[in-house]
């Protein structure tokens, strides 16, 4: 029909060429505009001519229908809109000590290895003492001398014989070294090393045989009965989350996802990665939970409420940059696919806000609409 129309045109245009135009004088303004009012006059005639052959050709071959495509779709409604944040995290023993000796020697004694299970007050070790229970015996052998003058020195005085600063000698004496042998004693006592509090022995740091000096520790402690999830969070969050919030914890290892919450928000941030250290308690999983087990927390950072939200599959892109979606529209008792440019607002994985294009009680196209046009006849077979 088109190539018609041109053929028409064309064939105007060559009739209506102006025949006696090289004739006209170049100054003939006159002349110019009796031709042109010709020429819009044969236009018009044309025009006329052009519509009734194309109303004939439109009904003797009228165009056939494009083939309605099936999609899905959704009713719209109203939503409260939440988006949640996921960040990793590791499982850490809230009991963890390094037991040590208060006095250095040599190990005489070391009665557990790593992976034993050891009760609060054990005895986990012993120290070679020989020095202080030398020192023992020296003091208590110069005590003995020193208790014998004093005792000498006492009976002089109350025959009131000797000077009284020869008896104030005396027991002074006697005193400083009752001091120095009750602290030595003291000391000899710390030779046997005790288990803090109870757990597993995660790491042995010395060996029987081996001397350790004060404060060096001999082997690590873990309670595994007592775990939290720590997790390192952008300071982006610090005003989403707050203590007492409830999480969802994923342990990928054991499959297990269990609800946890905020326990401790770290008072600072750390200025190499710019985060903050976010406490949960354990979830409840009890010695299944070991410390160091990979993790994942999941938090609300924000909720909007009576939002339009789409999911994310259905928006598509105009060559203009533009967001747009389809919606079923129905028009003499057949449906066919509108386009509407829509306006985004915040999003997650589950979807997005609509600002602007949609409202509650549009009929989305959800699915099949990636090869639409607009105004495309549809077929539903399915709406939700």
């Amino acid at each position: 029909m088109k190539a018609l129309q041109y053929l028409i045109i064309a064939a105007f245009i060559v009739s209506c060429a102006p025949k006696g135009e090289q004739a006209l004088d170049p100054g003939d303004v006159d002349g110019r505009r009796t031709l042109l009012a010709e020429k819009k006059k044969d236009l018009q005639e044309l025009k006329k001519e052009i519509a009734k052959l194309s109303k004939e050709i439109y009904l003797l071959d009228p165009p056939k229908e494009k083939k309605a495509v099936q999609v899905k779709t959704e009713i719209l409604k109203k939503t409260n809109f939440k988006r949640f944040i996921e960040v990793q995290a590791t499982v850490v023993a809230e009991d963890k000590v390094n037991v040590s000796s208060e006095v250095g020697g040599r190990i005489t004694a070391l009665n557990v290895k790593e992976g034993d299970y050891v009760k609060r007050g054990q005895l986990i070790a012993k120290t070679d003492m020989v020095t202080v229970e030398n020192q023992i015996a020296e003091l208590q052998t110069s005590l003995n001398l020193a208790q014998t003058v004093f005792e000498r020195q006492e009976r002089l005085w109350k025959q009131n014989i000797g000077s009284e600063l020869q008896y104030l000698e005396a027991e002074s004496n006697k005193e400083r070294l009752e001091n120095s042998l009750a602290t030595i004693k003291s000391q000899i006592s710390k030779k046997n090393i005790y288990a803090p509090i109870s757990g597993t022995v995660e790491m042995k740091y010395m060996n029987q045989g081996e001397t350790v000096s004060p404060g060096m520790p001999i082997i690590q402690i873990l309670n595994t009965g007592k775990t939290k999830v720590v997790a390192d969070i952008q300071e982006s969050f610090l005003g989403k989350i707050k203590r007492g919030d409830e999480v969802e914890i994923n342990f990928p290892a054991l499959n297990e996802t269990t609800k946890s919450k905020v326990t401790m928000l770290g008072r600072s941030i750390d200025p190499a990665n710019r985060t903050f250290k976010v406490e949960f308690s354990g979830g409840g999983l009890g010695s299944r939970i070991k410390p160091n087990l990979m993790a994942s927390v999941r938090f609300n950072d924000l909720e909007q409420n009576d939002a339009v939200v789409i999911p994310l599959d259905v928006i598509q892109e105009d060559v203009g940059g533009n967001k747009f979606v389809f919606r079923a529209k129905t028009q003499d008792n057949k449906k066919f696919a509108e386009k509407v440019l829509i306006e985004l607002g915040e999003s997650s994985k589950e979807g997005v806000v609509i600002l602007i294009g949609l409202q509650p009680g549009d009929e989305l196209i959800n699915a099949g609409g990636l090869t639409l046009s607009d105004k495309d006849p549809i077929i539903v077979i399915d709406s939700e």
